[in-house]
């Protein structure tokens, strides 16, 4: 069997739902196809998101997705001693809503296919089709057998492992160093403050940190991530989060009623996310901000920006590496690289820091108020206090 498209979207989480939304609307023929039965799950998340970004991809929130709405965030010093409170507003791109991420997920599908997005589920890619030396589809296997599927653009947004990226050249390999390795227990009967997303720094979580999303009145989501180099032996990540759990005994007392577990990138932007006929967007792009690991955010708009691309390379029958280079790639570059980059080299040095350090870190922070968040005035709090610490973080600014 064969079947033509003008856009083929693999994988549909938030980023390729998104594409398939925005191609759609430009009158586009558009297949969005999912590997698995059921779009959403298994859900691989913290299920934390702002509200600043919705508008941006036209997201209205539904109480259908939302299970919480907190205040702010609160960071915690390792000896727990001192925390640093952010507003909702100045806490990034994971604070705001905690969702389910399965009713997420299919309502982002809902609107692509209201926009005229054909969706197969049950239907992963196994390879893609070349034809002098360019992508020009991909193999699909359906529940009733294996497909031929031509498209003028493929939209990679098979996430962290994506095979899609990989088939077409594009190099997104990974340091073991920018890959966090994480596991989650959905918590009931715990004590939790619903108004704010709790993290935990320092030797719980090497290289990475510890979660507590709230759900609900005595419900959330607690989770660690855990930099793959800090690991030594398997099984080593689900021992940290069980040790946190057991010395907090407002936790301690609470029953798991889910268990998830996954990989994170928390690199800085690949060299291309693009090639002839092929954008990559989301997780499958490393697009994850390498401090929290969160992603749902860029992944849904570097989707718009993807979709809106591809209607404009098929209205003028351009689909070369060079032309999604310009009305792709060099926009996502402008809205995430400089800020990702950042990042990345804050969480590198983070990762290096004593907890006796990072005690006093957080202790400076949180005696100040913060009208803003940024590299200069956190060192600004820091100087007050602890002078001799600066020189330590000079090179971030």
């Amino acid at each position: 069997m064969k079947y033509e498209y003008d856009v083929l979207v693999i994988g549909a989480g938030p980023g390729g739902s998104t594409a398939a939304r925005y191609a759609a609307r430009n009158n586009l023929k558009v297949l969005l196809i999912e590997k698995r039965p059921d779009i959403g799950s298994p859900v691989r998340c913290g299920e934390g998101i702002s509200k600043s970004w919705l508008p941006e991809v036209e997201i209205e929130p539904q109480k259908q997705w939302i299970s919480n709405e907190v205040e702010g965030a609160r960071i915690f010093s390792p000896d727990e001693k001192n925390h640093i409170k952010l507003s909702a507003s100045k806490a990034g791109n994971e604070v705001g809503y905690i969702i389910e991420r399965d009713k997420f997920d299919k309502y982002l599908a809902s609107l692509a296919a209201r926009e005229g997005a054909e969706i197969w589920v049950k239907s992963p890619a196994i390879s893609l089709i070349f034809e002098n030396g360019k992508v020009v589809g991909a193999k699909v296997r359906k529940p009733e057998g294996v497909v031929d599927v031509y498209a003028k653009i493929i939209i990679g947004a098979d996430g962290f492992e994506s095979q899609v990226g990989r088939w077409a050249k594009i190099n997104t390999l990974l340091n073991q160093r920018d890959i966090v390795s994480c596991i989650e227990y959905r918590m009931v009967g715990i004590d939790v403050n619903k108004d704010y997303t709790d993290f935990y720094l320092g030797s719980c979580a090497p290289g990475g940190y510890v979660w507590v999303f709230p759900k609900g009145k005595d419900e959330a989501n607690v989770g660690i991530g855990v930099a793959l180099n800090k690991l030594k032996e398997p099984g080593e990540v689900k021992k940290y989060l069980d040790d946190f759990i057991e010395k907090h005994p407002g936790l301690k007392k609470g029953k798991i009623i889910q268990l998830i577990t996954g990989a994170v990138s928390t690199c800085y932007m690949p060299k291309t996310i693009v090639t002839d006929n092929v954008m990559l967007v989301g997780d499958a792009a490393r697009l994850i901000d390498p401090i929290t690991g969160g992603g749902v955010a860029n992944a849904c708009i570097s989707g718009k920006l993807a979709g809106e691309a591809a209607a404009e390379a098929i209205k003028v029958k351009n689909t070369s590496k060079e032309f999604l280079y310009e009305k792709y790639e060099k926009k996502v570059r402008e809205k995430f690289e400089k800020k990702n980059l950042r990042n990345w080299y804050a969480k590198e040095k983070l990762s290096e820091l004593s907890d006796e350090t990072l005690n006093k870190l957080v202790d400076a922070i949180s005696s100040v108020e913060l009208t803003s968040i940024s590299v200069k005035s956190l060192l600004d709090a820091v100087q007050k206090k602890y002078p001799e610490l600066v020189k330590e973080f000079e090179d971030l600014l």
